[in-house]
């Protein structure tokens, strides 16, 4: 009961200190007036630090609150343990496509299926993932040491195949570093609320059906209404996507906050108006309202940078992007698979135009919003590689169109 209790404090204390005005703005000094129009529930910001493992942190925020909105009490799972076991199945892809395939921290969403499934899930203070010294994640050591154990096991010194030794050895590297679990995953138990859980059936508690999960984006490359593989290097586990037309994809994530369903984001932030420090993601039209100056590459991006003038303390006109001009960004390379997020809300800005609410994996004082940050329509027309949302989140319509019951 204690716990529940200080969930819902967490819960309430960040609502109201994120949104307690009548209108808002992205930071101090600036213009902007935002007005909250969608606000759902969501557990509180983490931070990955030194790592590129975005992308479990921000299924695993979704998952959370799809576990609130089913009516169950707040939870904080354990993205290290997502990690650890996605880990040994990258290495497995790796090998079986004699090394022909990427290894590295990146991951998609689907990735949180996948583990559940095979693995189950523990809550975070069972398994922090910290087994290396650091009170804060830093995966660069592990990750070099995986990399070159990969790449000499792959060119198999021994009588030219592999040993049936290469995975234990695998996973005894990785278990230094985040912590070390069985060898079977039913003899890992562990007690939460008075009860006695293993993995598996602690994801079978916390009432979550990962095939009520799907992958929507949109490119002209493949049929609409059908699902391809995304193209992209961190989808090792090679998972679909339902593909959409760009305004109906937006249609669903609109519909999807309306009908109070979260969803995961995964984007491009290496545009000019991507600043989780300013807590705006915009699309402005001139571009020349935006300069930067300074480096950083701290999260593995470039947000670090100082932006200056006039576009991140007033509204400007922004532009609206084309369905060509989507498929242009990606066959160039100019939209990559960058960072994985989680869409908790909406607002609007004083001209009316409509903006997500983006929760972030950077720690609650990278900005001034608490980790949070507001991506305009335009940018997230633009820069959207792909969602993961629950399928009684579409439209009627478009669930129909894509053969989803």
């Amino acid at each position: 009961m204690i716990q529940i209790i200080k969930w819902a404090l967490v819960l309430l204390l960040t609502t109201l200190s994120l949104f307690a005005q009548e209108t808002f703005s992205n930071k101090e000094g600036s213009k902007y007036e935002f007005t909250l129009l969608k606000d759902l529930e969501a557990t509180p910001v983490e931070n990955q630090n030194r790592t590129g493992t975005c992308w479990s942190f921000s299924a695993l925020s979704y998952m959370e609150s799809e576990i609130i909105r089913l009516g169950h009490k707040p939870v904080d799972l354990s993205e290290m343990y997502i990690v650890r076991n996605a880990y040994i199945g990258k290495a497995e892809s790796y090998l079986r496509m004699n090394g022909m395939f990427n290894f590295g921290q990146g991951g998609a969403f689907h990735d949180v299926p996948w583990v559940l499934n095979r693995y189950g899930i523990v809550p975070e203070h069972v398994y922090m993932g910290l087994n290396y010294g650091y009170d804060k994640h830093n995966h660069n050591e592990m990750n070099s040491a995986l990399k070159g154990m990969l790449e000499a096991f792959n060119k198999k010194p021994q009588n030219k195949k592999l040993t049936k030794n290469w995975k234990k050895a695998f996973t005894e590297v990785v278990d230094a570093y985040l912590g070390d679990l069985p060898d079977e995953v039913t003899n890992f138990t562990f007690t939460e609320d008075g009860k006695t859980y293993n993995p598996i059936s602690y994801a079978k508690s916390l009432g979550l059906n990962m095939d009520d999960y799907i992958s929507l984006t949109s490119y002209t490359h493949h049929p609409f209404y059908s699902q391809f593989v995304l193209e992209v290097p961190d989808n090792w586990a090679m998972k679909s996507s339902y593909n959409l037309p760009i305004d109906e994809l937006m249609e669903v994530m609109e519909y999807a906050i309306n009908n109070d369903f979260t969803f995961a984001w995964g984007a491009d932030v290496s545009e000019k108006g991507f600043s989780a420090k300013d807590a705006l993601a915009i699309l402005p039209e001139d571009v020349n309202t935006i300069q930067e100056k300074g480096n950083s590459a701290e999260f593995f991006n470039s947000d670090g940078k100082e932006k200056v003038k006039n576009a991140f303390v007033q509204p400007v006109k922004e532009r609206w992007i084309s369905q060509q001009e989507r498929q242009d960004a990606f066959d160039e390379q100019t939209t990559t698979d960058d960072h994985g997020m989680h869409i908790t809300g909406m607002v609007k800005d004083q001209n009316g135009s409509k903006y997500y609410i983006v929760k972030n994996s950077w720690g609650t004082k990278y900005n001034e919003r608490d980790g949070y940050f507001y991506a305009s329509f335009p940018y997230v027309q633009f820069k959207t590689m792909n969602i993961q949302i629950h399928k009684d989140a579409l439209p009627k319509g478009i669930k129909e169109k894509l053969g989803i019951k």
